[in-house]
């Protein structure tokens, strides 16, 4: 195992204790169970049909006024709020046990097995009886409340009151048969039989993605499949279509299937390379994930750029920080010309943000604050420092959560408790802290854009990055399941592609993120991060084109709105310089196979900047829009934050105060 270069000693002693933990604790790995670590556990059956937090909000509706809610959530039972998010409805990685006053029930989606091994799946224990009901599953006891529910792990045999359940209806047995796919390159598979079941080469994790796609990395694979008809499918990243055949496998025999997906579009031999920034190999999860699996997809994806990043979860354990100490500032060993993969780090705090790190040198000494009761201390801003001062690109990931327009007020988005929102960032970005902004995430783009527009129209200068937040542990828990690079940032790299000259590129703005269309913006021919030195009343011609055949729409946008809107391909607008403003394009569609993010398709580019008469843009409306959302997280931090000492709240404060000071300068 020593010799192995893609499991070092160290690494490899991690990934042993992590399944230790799944083992022990289930997909969760002991972490606290703080809210989102018990979601996390939810939402490995419930999808994105599926409403979790409504159901577990409904639970506390009554008990506490709505504004206090989220104070309290706590309180909610999980198991129960999964049953009143199902409300009904029977999951094929969740059967259900229905128990009523007249007996019990099993509803199930029947599964196909190939031989007579252990069959394992989960087991929704559902009780509309008004006591306790006990039931026995492989030999342990539940005690299901009266009308409650319990989750529990299924393999032998149920009974409920001394009487044992038919458990026929959890799977039916098929002939045996066997393809082999092949495409000529590592590309992702899909193979799907009936009830949507998904089939995978010996060894490989059972991964879904957000469609409820299962799916696999790598070329030239066996899998073991029933003899019936199975639909194969074959996508590589969002550079390329998806091609797809159904097939009948000959039982007993191997069936060859040669299947490749088109290129869209090819970006680096363009000069363009896409990343992801923001990616876990392991984060809590069904399956630990060795490095292996994450070379597989990288390449399997044709992703550019790959940062996996050390970071803990809710507790003081740093997951990957192994890999990070053996391999930091070192491309990883599947790195190639085409492909770069680096460690790097998030660092956390639910106040003030969570922020990533891309082409450390070295480890830091501290990756999170404020969780287990300790202190909101020190500010984010000295993370920064740290980072930057280490060689690190920094950015803010999943920035913001809450629905907001430009329009919208600071308090829109300040109007919560603890999370991961990137609050700090209007401080940081005045006092340029930080690099970046993860417009494209998993959390809601159209905010994150909205905000990041306000910072930009403000005068600071913020590249446009994208983060998915996939976690490589997990198999089955929408976006974070999914692949990496199901969003990218695009820069546009000077000469051969190496860690350092993709971070050039990223703080020079030369960049665009998207959801998969392409997206170019040039402003009399200059690009993103490019600044052009207009004098009053001179004319500009912008042009913005897309590929991709998800793209609905296609804007122009400055520090005064829309410029100019109209359908994909190739949109044109002239402007006349009169106040310094920012120029970006955007492009958007509907919800589309494509496009894993709920909203849709979109694209943003970074700015190019465009100075009138020696003067950088900042407009007014966004200086005092930063002002008012650095008064209101204030008071957020006063309310919220946990601190031991009046000179550990100063600090923030007075990080603020010093970025009010720079907004200040900027008003006419």
């Amino acid at each position: 195992m020593c010799d192995d270069p893609l499991l070092p000693a160290p690494v490899a002693r991690a990934l042993a204790g992590y399944r230790e933990l799944r083992d022990a604790h289930g997909p969760c790995w002991g972490e606290p169970p703080i809210p989102y670590v018990v979601q996390a556990w939810a939402t490995v059956f419930l999808d994105r049909r599926y409403d979790y937090w409504g159901a577990a909000l409904r639970q506390l509706a009554g008990r506490h006024p709505p504004e206090e809610m989220e104070d309290h959530l706590d309180e909610v039972d999980p198991e129960l709020a999964v049953r009143d998010a199902l409300a009904g409805d029977v999951l094929d990685n969740l059967a259900a046990l229905r128990l009523t006053p007249e007996g019990f029930a099993l509803e199930a989606v029947t599964r196909v097995v190939l031989d007579d091994r252990p069959f394992r799946t989960s087991l929704l224990l559902d009780s509309r009886v008004d006591e306790p009901v006990t039931v026995v599953v492989d030999g342990t006891p539940y005690e299901v409340p009266p009308r409650g529910a319990r989750v529990a792990g299924l393999e032998r045999d149920v009974s409920v009151g001394g009487a044992p359940v038919d458990l026929s209806p959890l799977r039916r047995r098929a002939e045996a048969a066997t393809i082999r796919v092949r495409a000529g390159f590592p590309c992702r598979w899909s193979v799907t039989g009936a009830n949507g079941q998904g089939w995978y080469p010996e060894g490989a994790p059972p991964k879904m993605d957000v469609h409820r796609r299962p799916f696999f990395h790598g070329d030239d694979l066996v899998i073991a499949v029933p003899a019936e008809p199975v639909t194969v499918a074959v996508a590589r990243g969002m550079e390329y279509t998806t091609a797809e055949v159904v097939i009948t496998p000959e039982a007993g025999a191997e069936t060859l299937v040669e299947l490749a997906p088109e290129r869209l579009y090819d970006a680096a031999a363009r000069g363009w390379y896409g990343g992801d920034l923001h990616v876990h190999l392991n984060w809590m999860g069904e399956e630990p994930a060795a490095p292996e699996l994450a070379a597989a997809a990288q390449h399997g994806e044709d992703l550019h750029v790959l940062n996996l990043v050390a970071g803990n979860v809710a507790s003081g354990r740093v997951y990957d920080v192994e890999a990070l100490e053996h391999w930091v500032g070192k491309d990883l060993p599947w790195s190639d010309d085409r492909h770069l993969a680096r460690l790097g780090v998030e660092y956390r705090n639910d106040v003030v943000g969570h922020l990533t790190a891309f082409g450390l040198r070295e480890p830091p000494r501290r990756y999170h604050t404020g969780f287990e009761g300790t202190v909101d201390w020190p500010p984010n801003a000295v993370a920064l420092e740290e980072l930057r001062g280490l060689g690190g690109v920094t950015g803010y990931g999943h920035p913001f959560h809450t629905a907001f327009s430009d329009d919208d007020p600071p308090d829109v988005v300040l109007d919560s408790g603890r999370n991961c929102s990137a609050r700090e960032i209007v401080a940081d970005a005045a006092l340029g802290l930080i690099d970046t902004l993860d417009v494209l995430n998993h959390s809601s783009i159209a905010a994150t854009a909205a905000v990041y527009r306000r910072l930009i129209g403000a005068g600071n200068r913020l590249t446009v990055t994208a983060g998915t937040d996939a976690v490589l542990s997990f198999c089955r828990r929408g976006t974070a399941s999914s692949p990496p690079g199901w969003e990218r940032v695009y820069a546009n790299v000077a000469g051969p592609l190496t860690a350092e000259s993709y971070a050039e590129a990223i703080l020079l703005g030369r960049t665009f993120a998207t959801t998969g269309p392409w997206l170019e913006l040039t402003v009399n021919g200059h690009g993103p991060g490019d600044t052009l030195e207009l004098a009053p009343g001179q004319r500009v011609e912008i042009v913005v084109s897309s590929i991709g055949p998800e793209v609905e729409s296609l804007e122009i946008r400055t520090a005064e709105g829309v410029l100019a809107q109209g359908p994909p391909g190739r949109l044109v607008a002239s402007m006349t310089a009169g106040e310094p403003t920012y120029v970006v394009a955007v492009a958007s569609g509907g919800p589309h196979p494509r496009a894993t993010h709920r909203s849709g398709a979109y694209a943003h580019t970074s700015p190019v900047y465009v100075d009138v008469a020696g003067g950088h843009v900042a407009r007014e409306a966004d200086v005092r829009w930063c002002l008012a959302w650095l008064d209101r997280l204030e008071v957020l931090l006063r309310r919220y934050g946990t601190f031991e000492t009046p000179a550990q709240l100063e600090d923030h404060l007075e990080l603020y105060e010093r970025a009010r000071a720079v907004y200040r300068t900027r008003l006419p």
